[in-house]
C-alpha cells in the first residue's frame, strides 16, 4: 500500500515510508496524520504497522530518522523554539538534527493535499503511539478491533486479548507475566542478506521492576546470544541458525523462569503488604519478610550481608538468648509440642496388602522417625477398601489395620523422640488404578472397584473409569467411614491427624468447581461446594481426641481458569479455622490433568503465606522444599510454621541430621546407637564451609 519517499527540504533531506488512506468519495474532511517511529526506522514491521494505519483512515508516515513530537498538535502554528524546547527533553538526541527532521516531514504534510493540517498522534515509541490511537476508541472492544486491523497481517487471524480493569474503576493495573513460547523467527528462511529476528529482554518475557531484573534479564540474554554464535567461531551458516537460536532458547528458559518467579514473589508482596505483613508480623519480622520478598535471597544470604543482624534476628525469633536457626526452633499444638519445623511429608509407597502395613512401612517410617525431623507423616490412608488409589494402598478400615499401625506408632514413640501423624483419605474418581511405578493414574485392567465423586468424571479423558456422583446415602456412609478410621487412628496411637482435601481425591472434588457440577446444595457457590468436606470434618474433629491437633490438606490453586485460586484457598482456610483445623497443609494441582503449573523453588510456598497471613490460622509449607536454608527462611519471614519435605527424604532418611550438619548447628539429638557418627559428619561439613569460604 505504502511507498518509499524521499523528502527534500531547504533544510536537507531524509527517507521516509509513507501510506495514504484509500480514496472515498464524499468524505467530509481531510484524514489526520500520524506519523510513526521507532528507533530501529523502517523495517518490515514498521511497514506493515503504516499500510495498517492507513487502512484505517490515517495518513501514515514512517521516517528513517528517530524524532519525536507530541501528540494532536497544531503543526502550523509551532515555531522552530518550541520543537527545540520539546527536544531538550530528550537526552543523547541531536537537537538541532531533530529539528531538521520535524521541518522537513512538516513541509511534507503542508503539501499534501489529504492532509488537514493535524497530526493525529506521535510518542516516544511505537507503543505510545499506539497506546494513544487506541484510547480515542470508546471502548475496549473498539480499541481491541482497532489494533486487530493495523496488526491483521502479522495475527494472521489470531485474536487479542485485553487487560481493561483499569476501565472499571480500578486504581491498579496488576502486572501482567509474559512469556512468548517462540524467541525467534525467520531462521529457517535462506534468502539472501535476510536476518532472524530474535527477542530479547521484556520483549520475551517480562519480570517486575520489584526486584530490577528488566535490565538484567535483557544483558543476559544477549550475552548468551552472543556465546552461541562463539561456540561457532563467531559466525552461523543459515543451516546452523536454527539449531543455536533453539540453544540459546533452552539455555535462557530456566533462569529466566527462576527470576520471574523471584519478580513475581517481590511484586505481589509490595502489592499486598498493607493487609498481609503489616499488621500480622511483628516489626522485626515484617523487616526479614521484606528483605527476602523475592525468595532469591535466602536466611544464608543475609548472613553473609550482615551476620551480626541475623544472629540477632534469631535470637530474637527463638526468644532465646543465644541465636537458634528457626528451623530448629520448637513448635506447640494443642498438647503437642514438635522439637523443630521439619514434617516428614505423607508419601505414597503402594506396598500394602489387603490395606495391612507391614515391614516395609515400620523400615521406612522408622527410618525417617530416626533422621530428625520433628513429624513423620504416613501416607494417605483410605477409609475402606473402596477408598484406595491402588491395590497397595494402606488402609484403617479394619481392625487387623489398626493393629498393624499400631506397631509401628509404638516402635516410633520407643526409638525416637519424633511425633507421628496419620493422613486420612478417599481417592474418589481417581482409585483403582495401578501402582504408581506401573503406571500412575492407569486404570487397572481387571479387579477394580466402583467410584464415586462429587460428580461424575473421567480424570483421565477417555482412559480413567467414570466414577458417579455421590448420592445422599453415599455421603453418609463415606462420613461414617471417616469417623470409624479417625478413632481406630486414636487407639493406634497417633500424635496428629490429617484431613486430605486436595489433589482431586473425593473431599477436593467436591471444592473445586472444575469437578463439582452439582445442582443440589452441595454443588455452586465456594460454601456450598465446601459444605460436604466441612461435614466430614466436623465430624472427624469430633472423634478425634481433643487435645490432638488436626490439620487439613487443600489445593490452593488448581493451575487450571476456572478452577480454584490462591484467594479461594484463603476462604477455604477460613471455613476449616472455624471449623476447628489448626493448620492448613498448603499444596496445589493435581485436580485435573489441564493444569499448568509454575514450577520452581519453594513454588507452593507463597500459598501457605497467603493462606497464614490472611486467614491468620497456621500453616504446613510442602513442593520444592529442598535444604535447611529454604526451610530457615520460610520459617523466619513468617511464611509457615511447619515446612513438609518430601522426595529429600526418600533419598535421606535422616535429611534433617544432615542438614544441621551442614549448615553448622550441633545442639540436635541423634539416635544413642547413631551418636558416633555425628561427629564425624559435622567435621567433614565443616572443612567443605573453609574450603568454600577459601574459594
Amino acid at each position: 500500500m505504502g511507498e518509499r519517499t524521499s523528502i527534500t527540504t531547504k533544510d536537507g533531506s531524509f527517507s521516509a515510508y509513507v501510506a495514504r488512506p484509500p480514496k472515498t468519495s464524499g468524505a467530509a474532511s481531510a484524514p489526520a496524520v500520524v506519523v510513526i517511529q521507532e528507533i530501529f526506522g523502517v523495517n518490515q514491521v514498521m511497514r506493515d504497522i503504516t499500510d495498517g494505519l492507513a487502512g484505517q483512515g490515517y495518513l501514515a508516515i514512517c521516517p528513517d530518522l528517530f524524532w519525536r513530537i507530541e501528540p494532536d498538535v497544531d503543526i502550523t502554528d509551532k515555531s522552530e523554539a518550541e520543537w527545540k524546547k520539546a527536544f531538550s527533553l530528550m537526552n543523547a538526541f541531536d537537537v538541532d538534527q531533530g529539528v531538521k527532521d520535524i521541518a522537513a516531514t512538516l513541509a511534507t504534510i503542508r503539501k499534501d493535499p489529504g492532509c488537514n493540517g493535524k497530526v493525529g498522534a506521535v510518542g516516544f515509541c511505537l507503543g505510545g503511539q499506539l497506546a494513544f490511537l487506541t484510547a480515542t476508541r470508546t471502548d475496549a472492544d473498539a480499541s481491541v478491533a482497532f489494533c486487530e486491523k493495523v496488526f491483521a497481517r502479522h495475527l494472521q487471524g489470531a485474536t487479542l486479548m485485553t487487560n481493561a480493569r483499569h476501565l472499571r474503576g480500578s486504581a491498579w493495573l496488576n502486572f501482567q507475566r509474559i512469556k512468548c513460547e517462540q524467541w525467534w523467527v525467520g531462521a529457517e528462511r535462506r534468502d539472501a542478506g535476510h536476518a532472524p529476528l530474535v527477542l530479547m529482554g521484556d520483549a520475551v518475557h517480562t519480570a517486575h521492576f520489584a526486584i530490577g531484573s528488566g535490565t538484567k534479564l535483557a544483558l543476559e540474554d544477549a550475552i548468551e546470544l552472543a556465546n552461541q554464535f562463539k561456540q561457532l567461531g563467531g559466525e552461523a551458516s543459515p543451516s546452523e541458525l536454527p539449531a543455536l537460536l533453539d540453544r540459546y532458547q533452552a539455555l535462557r528458559a530456566v533462569e529466566v523462569l527462576r527470576l520471574q518467579n523471584a519478580a513475581w514473589n517481590a511484586m505481589e508482596w509490595f502489592e499486598v503488604c498493607g493487609a498481609r505483613y503489616c499488621d500480622p508480623l511483628e516489626p522485626e519480622q515484617f523487616m526479614y519478610s521484606l528483605l527476602t520478598r523475592s525468595q532469591r535471597i535466602s536466611h544464608e544470604n543475609l548472613r553473609l550481608r550482615d551476620a551480626g543482624w541475623l544472629e540477632g534476628y534469631e535470637r530474637w525469633f527463638a526468644r532465646r538468648d543465644a541465636a537458634v536457626p528457626p528451623m530448629f526452633t520448637p513448635f506447640t499444638v494443642r498438647s503437642i509440642t514438635l522439637k523443630n519445623r521439619v514434617v516428614v511429608s505423607p508419601m505414597a509407597q503402594y506396598s500394602a496388602v489387603d490395606g495391612v502395613v507391614g515391614d516395609y512401612h515400620l523400615v521406612h517410617l522408622g527410618a525417617r522417625a530416626m533422621g530428625g525431623a520433628a513429624l513423620v507423616m504416613a501416607e494417605m490412608t483410605c477409609v475402606s477398601a473402596d477408598a484406595r488409589i491402588t491395590r497397595g494402598c494402606p488402609g484403617l478400615y479394619t481392625e487387623a489395620q489398626g493393629d498393624a499401625w499400631a506397631r509401628i506408632v509404638d516402635w516410633v514413640h520407643t526409638h525416637s523422640d519424633a511425633h507421628i501423624g496419620m493422613q486420612l483419605g478417599h481417592a474418589g474418581a481417581k482409585g483403582a488404578t495401578h501402582l504408581g511405578w506401573e503406571g500412575i493414574d492407569q486404570p487397572l485392567d481387571s479387579g477394580g472397584w466402583p467410584l464415586v465423586s462429587a460428580s461424575a468424571q473421567q480424570y483421565l479423558p477417555g482412559v480413567s473409569d467414570w466414577s458417579r456422583a455421590m448420592t445422599r446415602a453415599d455421603m453418609d456412609r463415606v462420613l461414617h467411614d471417616f469417623v470409624a478410621c479417625a478413632r481406630r487412628a486414636a487407639e493406634a496411637g497417633f500424635d496428629w491427624l490429617e484431613l486430605h482435601c486436595a489433589h482431586g481425591y473425593l473431599l477436593s472434588s467436591f471444592i473445586s468447581p472444575l469437578t463439582n457440577k452439582r445442582e443440589d446444595a452441595y454443588g455452586g457457590s465456594l460454601e456450598n461446594r465446601l459444605r460436604y468436606p466441612l461435614e466430614v470434618f466436623a465430624a472427624v474433629r469430633a472423634a478425634w481426641p481433643a487435645h490432638l491437633p488436626m490439620s487439613v490438606r487443600i489445593s490452593t490453586h488448581d493451575w487450571v481458569d476456572g478452577g480454584i485460586t490462591p484467594a479461594d484457598a484463603v476462604a477455604i482456610a477460613r471455613a476449616f479455622k472455624a471449623a476447628g483445623a489448626d493448620m492448613i497443609d498448603c499444596s496445589s494441582g493435581q485436580v485435573s490433568k489441564d493444569e499448568k503449573p509454575v514450577y520452581g523453588r519453594m513454588y507452593q510456598t507463597p500459598f501457605a503465606d497467603r493462606v497464614r497471613n490472611e486467614a491468620g490460622i497456621a500453616t504446613i509449607a510442602v513442593g520444592a522444599i529442598s535444604e535447611a536454608d529454604h526451610v530457615n527462611s520460610i520459617i523466619a519471614a513468617g511464611r509457615a510454621d511447619l515446612c513438609a519435605v518430601a522426595r529429600p527424604h526418600l533419598a535421606n532418611p535422616a535429611w534433617t541430621l544432615t542438614e544441621a550438619a551442614r549448615i553448622g548447628w550441633k545442639q540436635v539429638n541423634w539416635p544413642a546407637p547413631y551418636r558416633s557418627a555425628k561427629p564425624q559428619l559435622e567435621a567433614n561439613f565443616q572443612r567443605e564451609r573453609a574450603m568454600q569460604g577459601k574459594a
